[in-house]
């Protein structure tokens, strides 16, 4: 290595490359800017194949194949909404190992977010904050951009899913009109959609997972999903136990495909110094709230619910934890911020030398299991 030392035994070289080298440099910037040229530097890699090609070899762990919702997830590693806003690097999820992507939050009107700095980094605690206010270039724009990685043949080999949101001007009221209008521009262009009420960073937007209100949008939605696309929700993990039952409730009525826990939490372990900030706190301080949540979900449900776990997700025990609290698919974020673009490998690698530890041929078998 450039200083002589090698990685220790159980450190990949490239997590170590970026944990050593990389990472130091990017923890100078401003997270926003950091973030912006990550995606600008995927969106390069995703129009050229040799580069996706050469990023698969390094970053792809073992297939640990699922089916769920009708769809084939080669592994159950997934990546979060808020990393690919705008559909910008569709292709290179695939390349860096993930077992599916979730794009957006996506909202009917393009609209810039809210006022700069609006995303910060908890260094000792692995944690970010964001307050970004649902940035993105709009649903008309999604649309453009999904169908010209369908068309050029760039789509990736792992199911793409769209995080749908509210515009910041649309009233509460004509909320179900606004998811509405993106997802009849999207629906036969991704393989799932997310209702995302449980962002913390739109005004009153978690009122929508009131149980009327959700209703009334997963009603209008379905109403027009001919393509039988799996529809599913996103929940706050600040909600009680009691909310969340009633979000189940929802389920069945509305052909729900399964739900996604958690959003960011607007809890915090302290009130002072970054934490102060007001948005969405993730990374690992959120851990233990989001599998508490799964934990609910699964028993409440009998398992007959699909979830996706997301919240402090760093390493293999961590991806351990939310698959047997009832989690089938998980989706990483903050862990691929501060760990780099190897955990996927990693944490693929690791699960599958808990599947044999355990007994387990399969990695659905797990789930639920710790009860």
């Amino acid at each position: 290595m450039l200083d002589g030392s090698a990685p220790p035994p159980d450190n990949p070289p490239v997590s170590w490359l970026y944990k050593r080298f990389v990472r130091p440099n990017f923890f100078q910037r401003d997270p926003e800017e950091t973030h912006n040229l990550v995606i600008s530097q995927l969106a390069w890699a995703a129009r050229r194949r040799w580069a996706l090609g050469l990023a698969g070899c390094f970053l792809r762990g073992p297939r640990l194949p699922i089916e769920l919702f009708g769809l084939t997830f080669p592994n159950p590693l997934g990546l979060a909404a808020g990393m690919d806003k705008g559909g910008s690097a569709i292709p290179a999820w695939a390349a860096l190992g993930l077992g599916f992507s979730e794009l957006g939050g996506v909202t009917r009107h393009g609209q810039p977010g809210n006022p700069q700095p609006r995303m910060f980094r908890v260094v000792e605690d692995e944690a970010l904050i964001n307050r970004m206010g649902f940035n993105n270039p709009g649903a008309n724009t999604m649309a453009e951009r999904l169908g010209d990685c369908r068309d050029s043949g760039a789509w990736p080999s792992h199911p793409v899913g769209v995080n749908l949101g509210k515009s910041k001007v649309t009233p509460l009221a004509d909320a179900p009109a606004d998811y509405l209008y993106s997802f009849r521009l999207l629906k036969n262009l991704a393989d799932f959609f997310v209702v995302n009420v449980s962002s913390p960073n739109t005004p009153n937007l978690r009122q929508l997972q009131d149980k009327s209100a959700l209703a009334e949008i997963l009603g209008a939605l379905q109403e027009v999903n001919d393509s039988h696309r799996p529809i599913l929700v996103k929940v706050a993990p600040d909600l009680g136990f009691g909310a969340l039952d009633q979000i189940l409730e929802l389920v069945e009525p509305h052909n729900l495909a399964g739900l996604v826990a958690t959003n960011t939490t607007i809890a915090r372990p302290a009130q002072t110094g970054i934490y102060a900030e007001t948005g969405g706190l993730s990374g690992r301080p959120l851990a233990k709230r989001s599998t508490e949540v799964i934990r609910h979900l699964y028993q409440q449900s009998g398992g007959r619910v699909p979830l996706i776990g997301v919240g402090g997700i760093f390493d293999a025990n961590d991806a351990w934890e939310k698959i047997t609290a009832g989690a089938s698919l998980l989706q990483i974020y903050s862990g691929l911020v501060y760990e780099g673009p190897q955990i996927t490998r990693i944490i693929l690698k690791g699960l599958t030398k808990r599947l044999a530890r355990e007994g387990f041929t399969e990695l659905s078998q797990a789930v639920g299991t710790e009860q």
